[in-house]
């Protein structure tokens, strides 16, 4: 077997996998990076389509996450302007809703600080006159609405940019590649993979886990064995629906449980989402749920008359994809949604493990990651900087 030799192996070709890659070329670094089925494949091509900084985050103080989200949705507006476009986003307040204006105005004005004052981030209420114009919203029973602004983008484009990013600084890329283990040996590691059928392997002086839900499944195939993280996983769901929204995205409060959805406008239609469920099973396996379904149709119902009438016969997609969280108990809504980078001693093995993270937050996850195994690896000379990579 013809065995090439990297820097650093990343597994996984999801969004972290791809950030990974990307700042490990740009570092200066020889990476090879495998997945398994198609970039993106996975969660990293079923969340919301949003870059958004976080401001529900606010309400369990994750501030510094928000700040961190704000700064990469700024730079992702610059690099990828043809990938992240800013949007309006219109919260609503009626008489039974949870959060008053007071609360909301609160956390958009610290929201807008946290931004460092940028003006993408700046909000204002919209004047009553105007209501009529929010796509068909029911005001009976509206008190205030509130407007601001996040980005959306097309998450899989996204992360086949990045990859193509790491790629152009000199990545490789093994796909569709499945990982079948990994042996520390000789102060390094020995990786197999299948691809195109054949068994193949090269060496890397150290190992990113980036298997989103895998995670811990691609622990258990290398030697010396790790401990695995007690994760949970959470399953958010989408719905798409005939015709579409035009002015922009609202940010309701499902009546079910006063937990944030989304309706926005997506391809000339309207998805709606996201759900939180725990999950138990295969993470290929994943599907929305009748009770999801339910819950979307219901909550988008009650805000927009035109979605009354909409049954589960009437969605034109669906999909639904996994976080992953640490095990700790509690409501998935307000459990942190800060990054883990997981390992055990890197002088035994040098392996660490993406647990959780961000869409919007990939690239800063991905130099951590970079900054973590640096002193392990030798003294290159950097190419770029991925602050100032264009993405397109």
């Amino acid at each position: 077997m013809n065995v090439k030799g990297y820097d650093i192996a990343v597994i996984g070709g999801g969004i972290h996998g791809a950030g990974t890659a990307q700042a490990a070329a740009a570092a200066g670094y020889s990476v090879a990076a495998l997945e398994m089925k198609g970039l993106a494949s996975g969660t990293s091509g079923k969340s919301s389509k949003l870059i958004h900084g976080g401001l529900r985050y606010l309400e369990t103080a994750q501030f510094s996450l928000v700040q961190e989200c704000l700064h990469e949705r700024a730079l992702l507006l610059k690099n990828a302007p043809g990938l992240v476009k800013l949007k309006k986003i219109f919260i609503p307040v009626y008489r039974e809703t949870t959060r008053r204006p007071w609360l909301i105005r609160t956390g958009l004005s610290l929201y807008y600080a946290l931004s460092g004052f940028n003006r993408d981030s700046g909000f204002a209420p919209v004047p009553e006159k105007e209501w009529g114009d929010l796509d068909g919203m029911d005001t009976n029973g509206l008190q205030a609405v509130f407007q601001y602004h996040e980005a959306q983008t097309d998450d899989s484009l996204l992360t086949k940019a990045v990859m193509a990013s790491a790629m152009e600084l000199g990545a490789e890329l093994h796909m569709p590649a499945k990982f079948t283990g990994a042996v520390f040996e000789r102060g390094g590691w020995s990786v197999t993979f299948e691809e195109n059928g054949i068994i193949s392997g090269l060496r890397a002086a150290c190992l990113v886990n980036a298997g989103g839900p895998w995670a811990n499944r691609i622990l258990e195939r290398i030697v010396p064995s790790q401990k695995t993280v007690p994760l949970e996983l959470v399953q958010g769901s989408h719905i798409i629906l005939e015709g579409t929204i035009v002015n922009g995205i609202y940010y309701i409060e499902a009546p079910a449980d006063r937990r944030g959805v989304f309706v926005m406008p997506w391809k000339g239609k309207t998805m709606i989402g996201t759900t939180e469920t725990v999950f138990h099973g295969d993470p290929s396996a994943t599907a929305p749920l009748e009770s999801e379904i339910r819950y979307l149709l219901e909550t988008a119902g009650r805000y927009f008359p035109r979605f009354r009438s909409a049954r589960a016969e009437d969605i034109s997609d669906s999909f639904a994809g996994l976080r992953v969280l640490p095990s700790s108990g509690g409501n998935p809504f307000s459990r942190s949604r800060e990054t883990l980078l997981h390992c055990e001693d890197m002088n035994k093995a040098k392996v660490v493990s993406i647990i959780g993270g961000k869409l919007t937050s990939y690239r800063a996850t991905g130099e951590s990651v970079i900054r973590k195994i640096a002193p392990y690896l030798p003294s290159v000379k950097a190419k770029a900087e991925t602050k100032n990579l264009p993405l397109k």
